[in-house]
C-alpha cells in the first residue's frame, strides 16, 4: 500500500491529512520546516506565560453563506472555534456571513486536523530536494536522511515549491493583552530584505505615533511573512495541480484557490480526492 507524504503543516496540509486518514495502510507522514504547526495560521506564546498568546497570521475566519458548513460546525462543536463577539473596525459585513475566533489560538484549528489525521508529524524538516528513485519519490530535507514515498503532496506557498531542487526543480491577570501589528503589502515588499531590527524600529515608531498612550511592551517579536498572502492565484486550477502522475507528485494550497479558510479547505478536498483516486 502507498506511503504518502504531505509537505506543509498549515491549514491545507492539516485538513488534507485528516481527509486522507484510512486511505493507506502505511502511516501518513506530514513534514514542516517550522518548529510547530500552523503555517500562516500560527500562534505565538509568551515565554513568560504560555497562556498569553498572539495569532501572527489570521486572527479570525469568516464563514460565508456558500461555505462548506460541516467544517465549521465540527470545529464549533469541538470548541476549536467560537463566534467573534468583538467589533472589527472597517470589516465589511455580508449577509449570511459569520466570523469566528479560536480561543486557544488560531493554530489550534490546524492542530485539530493533524490530530484527526493520525499521521506521523515531523517538524524542522525543511524539504529541499525531490527526486525520482526506482518508481518512488526520494524526499530530502536539511535535517534527517532521505526517505522514499509513493505519493508526495506539496501544500507550502508556490514560491517555496518553485525553490525545490531535484527532478521537479486563557490570559494571565499579571500580563497585559498581546498586540499584533500588520503592515501593508506595499510596506512588506519594500522592506522584504531589510534588516529586521531596522524594520522593527520603523513599525514601533509609527505605532507610538498612532497610539502614544500604549504601554511599553514586555517583549517584542518582529515576524516577517515572505509569502504572507496570495494576491493572484494560479489560474484554471481546481485547487491543485498534478506535477507528475506515476509516482504521483501533486501540489495545492491557497495559491491554487484563494487566501482564506474556505480556499484552503477547497484545496485540501481536491488534493485528497485526487490522491484517493490514484491509490
Amino acid at each position: 500500500m502507498a506511503r504518502v507524504l504531505v509537505v506543509g503543516a498549515g491549514l491545507t496540509g492539516g485538513a488534507c491529512a485528516a481527509l486522507l486518514r484510512g486511505a493507506t495502510r502505511e502511516r501518513l507522514c506530514v513534514w514542516d520546516k517550522a518548529r510547530g504547526a500552523g503555517g500562516r495560521m500560527s500562534t505565538s506564546r509568551s515565554a513568560r506565560d504560555a497562556s498569553c498568546t498572539a495569532d501572527l497570521g489570521a486572527q479570525y475566519v469568516s464563514r460565508r453563506a456558500e461555505s462548506r458548513g460541516s467544517f465549521y460546525e465540527e470545529l464549533l462543536s469541538r470548541g476549536i472555534l467560537e463566534p467573534l463577539s468583538a467589533r472589527i473596525e472597517g470589516l465589511a459585513e455580508k449577509e449570511g456571513s459569520c466570523d469566528y475566533v479560536a480561543p486557544q489560538g488560531i493554530s489550534s484549528v490546524v492542530k485539530y486536523y493533524l490530530l484527526q489525521s493520525d499521521a506521523d508529524v515531523c517538524y524542522e524538516r525543511h524539504v529541499t530536494h525531490i527526486s525520482l528513485q526506482d518508481g518512488k519519490w526520494e524526499v530530502s530535507s536539511k535535517m534527517g536522511s532521505p526517505e522514499l514515498f509513493d505519493v508526495v503532496i506539496l501544500t507550502m506557498p508556490v514560491p517555496q515549491i518553485l525553490q525545490l531542487q531535484g527532478d521537479i526543480v486563557n490570559k494571565s491577570p499579571e500580563i497585559g493583552p498581546s498586540v499584533v501589528v500588520h503592515t501593508t503589502v506595499t510596506f512588506g515588499r519594500e522592506h522584504l530584505d531589510s534588516d529586521p531590527a531596522e524594520v522593527q524600529q520603523l513599525i514601533l515608531s509609527h505605532l507610538e505615533n498612532l497610539v502614544p498612550s500604549l504601554p511599553k511592551a514586555a517583549s517584542v517579536k518582529c515576524h516577517k511573512w515572505r509569502y504572507s498572502q496570495v494576491t493572484k492565484a494560479v489560474p484554471n486550477c481546481s485547487g491543485q495541480m498534478i506535477l507528475h502522475t506515476q509516482p504521483l507528485l501533486i501540489c495545492g494550497g491557497d495559491g491554487f484557490t484563494c487566501s482564506n479558510f474556505d480556499g484552503c479547505i477547497e484545496s485540501a478536498m481536491s488534493l485528497a480526492e485526487t490522491v484517493r483516486s490514484n491509490l
